[in-house]
Protein backbone atom coordinates (compact mmCIF):
# COMPACT_ATOMS: atom_id res chain seq x y z
CA UNK A 1 0.00 0.00 0.00
CA UNK A 2 1.41 3.12 -0.79
CA UNK A 3 1.18 7.07 0.42
CA UNK A 4 -1.79 7.85 -2.04
CA UNK A 5 -4.12 4.43 -1.39
CA UNK A 6 -3.40 5.25 2.82
CA UNK A 7 -4.45 8.53 2.53
CA UNK A 8 -7.52 8.39 -0.07
CA UNK A 9 -8.64 5.48 2.94
CA UNK A 10 -8.17 7.76 5.61
CA UNK A 11 -10.47 10.42 3.64
CA UNK A 12 -12.78 8.06 3.07
CA UNK A 13 -13.10 6.88 6.48
CA UNK A 14 -12.69 10.44 7.65
CA UNK A 15 -15.63 11.86 5.69
CA UNK A 16 -18.20 8.46 6.16
CA UNK A 17 -18.05 9.47 9.77
CA UNK A 18 -18.42 13.00 9.09
CA UNK A 19 -21.24 12.52 7.43
CA UNK A 20 -22.64 10.07 10.31
CA UNK A 21 -22.47 13.58 12.32
CA UNK A 22 -23.88 15.21 10.04
CA UNK A 23 -27.11 14.00 8.84
CA UNK A 24 -27.48 13.14 12.80
CA UNK A 25 -27.32 16.80 13.41
CA UNK A 26 -29.10 17.91 10.62
CA UNK A 27 -32.26 15.46 11.56
CA UNK A 28 -31.84 16.74 14.90
CA UNK A 29 -32.64 19.99 13.74
CA UNK A 30 -35.17 19.98 11.24
CA UNK A 31 -37.01 17.72 13.84
CA UNK A 32 -37.02 20.73 16.03
CA UNK A 33 -38.15 23.34 13.22
CA UNK A 34 -41.35 20.79 11.73
CA UNK A 35 -42.34 18.75 15.13
CA UNK A 36 -41.76 21.05 18.12
CA UNK A 37 -44.89 19.43 20.08
CA UNK A 38 -43.18 16.07 20.25
CA UNK A 39 -39.74 17.73 20.52
CA UNK A 40 -41.38 19.20 23.72
CA UNK A 41 -42.83 15.61 25.25
CA UNK A 42 -41.66 15.17 28.79
CA UNK A 43 -40.30 11.28 28.65
CA UNK A 44 -39.13 11.66 32.53
CA UNK A 45 -39.87 14.05 34.73
CA UNK A 46 -38.20 17.46 33.80
CA UNK A 47 -36.58 15.67 30.77
CA UNK A 48 -38.17 16.17 27.65
CA UNK A 49 -37.52 14.47 24.36
CA UNK A 50 -35.03 17.36 23.17
CA UNK A 51 -32.98 16.98 25.59
CA UNK A 52 -32.79 13.15 25.16
CA UNK A 53 -32.20 13.56 21.53
CA UNK A 54 -29.77 16.24 21.90
CA UNK A 55 -27.25 14.37 23.99
CA UNK A 56 -27.64 11.82 21.87
CA UNK A 57 -26.54 13.73 19.03
CA UNK A 58 -23.31 14.48 21.32
CA UNK A 59 -22.55 10.78 22.29
CA UNK A 60 -23.09 10.39 18.42
CA UNK A 61 -20.23 12.70 17.88
CA UNK A 62 -18.21 11.07 20.72
CA UNK A 63 -18.93 8.07 19.27
CA UNK A 64 -17.37 8.59 16.05
CA UNK A 65 -14.65 9.96 17.02
CA UNK A 66 -13.91 7.39 19.10
CA UNK A 67 -14.07 5.09 15.89
CA UNK A 68 -12.10 7.14 13.44
CA UNK A 69 -9.04 7.39 16.58
CA UNK A 70 -9.53 3.50 17.16
CA UNK A 71 -9.16 2.76 13.57
CA UNK A 72 -6.23 5.60 12.76
CA UNK A 73 -4.40 4.23 15.46
CA UNK A 74 -4.78 0.51 14.01
CA UNK A 75 -4.99 1.15 10.34
CA UNK A 76 -3.54 3.83 9.39
CA UNK A 77 -0.34 4.67 11.89
CA UNK A 78 0.30 1.02 10.70
CA UNK A 79 0.57 1.73 7.10
CA UNK A 80 2.58 5.36 7.79
CA UNK A 81 5.13 3.67 10.15
CA UNK A 82 5.42 1.09 7.19
CA UNK A 83 6.47 3.62 4.23
CA UNK A 84 8.45 5.79 6.63
CA UNK A 85 10.80 2.72 7.33
CA UNK A 86 10.40 1.88 3.69
CA UNK A 87 8.70 -0.99 3.19
CA UNK A 88 5.54 -1.57 1.34
CA UNK A 89 2.63 -4.34 1.59
CA UNK A 90 0.72 -5.17 -1.24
Amino acid sequence: MNLTQVTRRRWRVALLLSSVVIVVYFSFILFIAFDPATIGRHVAPGLSLGILLGALVILVAWLTTWVYVRWANRHFDRHVQRLRAGGSRP
